[in-house]
C-alpha cells in the first residue's frame, strides 16, 4: 500500500473531515482521482463514481433514500453513521422524557401553577421502557434509562438479545409490546415497514399515563392520530424531535397542543455533525488502510 490513501470530501470539503483524513494517513484528492469518497451531501446530487472508488463514507444514519435509490451497490465498501451520533440523540431522547414526565415545558408555560403540575408529575425510576429500533441509539439510551431506574424491553429486526434489555422482541412482534411498557422511545430507521409503526392501534394499546417520545423519523408515528389520543387523554403526551412533515406549517396543531413537546430537529444538530462524525471517519480510515473491518457497514437492501 502507499504511503497515504487518496481521499475525496464532497460535495464540499470540510475542515473536520480534511483534518481527520489528513491525521489518519489520508492525501485529499479530486473524486476522480480517489479511492475513498466522503460524502457530506444527500442522495439527489450524489455523483458517478470512478471504478477506484473502493469505499464510499456517508455522514448520514438514516440513509433509506440512498438504498431506495438504488446508489448502494455491492461493487464497493460502504459506511454510514450508524451508531457514530447516538449519544447526543439518546441522550436528547432522555431530555425529552424527562421534560414530559416532570412537567417542564407546563411549568415554564404556566408559571407556579403547582395545583395543576404537581399531581401530574410522573418519575421514570420504576418504570418499564420499550425502545423501538434499538441499535445504536438503543444501546446509548438504555444504560441512561437504567441509571434512571427503568427497564427496558428493546424492539429490533431480528430479536436477537440487546444487552442490557430485561426483554428483546422481534419487530413482527411488536404488537405486544405497547401495553407492557409505561413509555416508549422510537429510534427505528424509516422503511415501508416502519411507516406509521405508531398508529392508532399501537396508541390505544398504551396505558394512559405513558409518553411517546420520537427521535427517529416523522413518518414513524401517525401524527394526526398521535394528535387525538394525547387531546382525548388516550396518553399523557408525546416528545416530538422530528415530525411529519418536516418543518411543520406555523399553524400545524401539533406545534399548539399543550401536551406535545416539539424540537426542531435538534437531537443531533446540525452544526456540529461534521465535528462529531471527524473521529469515526478518521478511524475508519486507519482500517481501511490496515484491510481491517469497517465499522457501520451497509449492503445493497439493508434494513433494520
Amino acid at each position: 500500500m502507499s504511503t497515504d490513501t487518496p481521499v475525496a470530501i464532497a460535495p464540499e470539503v470540510d475542515e473536520h473531515i480534511a483534518a481527520a483524513v489528513t491525521a489518519a494517513g489520508g492525501r485529499l484528492v479530486d473524486l476522480d482521482d480517489a479511492e475513498v469518497l466522503v460524502w457530506l451531501g444527500g442522495n439527489d446530487d450524489f455523483p458517478t463514481l470512478p471504478d477506484a472508488v473502493r469505499w464510499v463514507a456517508l455522514r448520514l444514519a438514516g440513509i433509506e433514500a440512498f438504498i431506495d435509490a438504488g446508489i448502494i451497490d455491492d461493487r464497493r465498501q460502504w459506511t454510514n453513521a450508524s451508531g457514530f451520533y447516538a449519544e447526543n440523540v439518546a441522550e436528547h431522547a432522555l431530555a425529552l422524557l424527562l421534560a414530559g414526565l416532570r412537567r417542564i415545558p407546563v411549568a415554564v408555560r404556566d408559571g407556579w401553577d403547582k395545583g395543576a403540575i404537581d399531581p401530574a408529575v410522573r418519575s421514570v425510576h420504576g418504570s418499564t421502557v420499550g425502545i423501538v429500533g434499538a441499535g445504536g441509539i438503543g444501546r446509548s439510551l438504555i444504560p441512561r434509562l437504567r441509571a434512571c431506574g427503568a427497564q427496558v424491553i428493546a424492539v429490533n429486526h431480528s430479536g436477537r438479545p440487546v444487552d442490557g434489555a430485561e426483554r428483546t422482541v422481534p419487530a413482527d412482534r411488536v404488537a405486544e409490546v405497547w401495553s407492557q411498557v409505561d413509555h416508549v422511545v422510537i429510534a427505528a430507521p424509516s422503511t415501508a415497514q416502519t411507516r406509521h409503526i405508531v398508529d392508532a392501534d399501537a396508541l390505544a394499546a398504551l396505558p394512559s399515563h405513558a409518553w411517546v417520545v420520537n427521535v427517529a423519523r416523522g413518518t414513524l408515528v401517525d401524527q394526526a392520530a398521535l394528535l387525538d389520543a394525547v387531546r382525548s387523554g388516550a396518553i399523557a403526551g408525546a416528545a416530538l424531535d422530528v415530525t411529519d412533515p418536516e418543518p411543520p406549517t406555523p399553524d400545524d396543531p401539533i406545534l399548539h397542543e399543550p401536551g406535545i413537546i416539539v424540537t426542531p430537529h435538534v437531537a443531533n444538530p446540525s452544526s456540529g455533525l461534521t465535528r462529531t462524525l471527524a473521529p469515526w471517519i478518521a478511524e475508519n480510515l486507519r482500517r481501511f488502510r490496515a484491510g481491517d473491518e469497517l465499522l457501520s457497514t451497509v449492503r445493497p437492501g439493508s434494513r433494520w
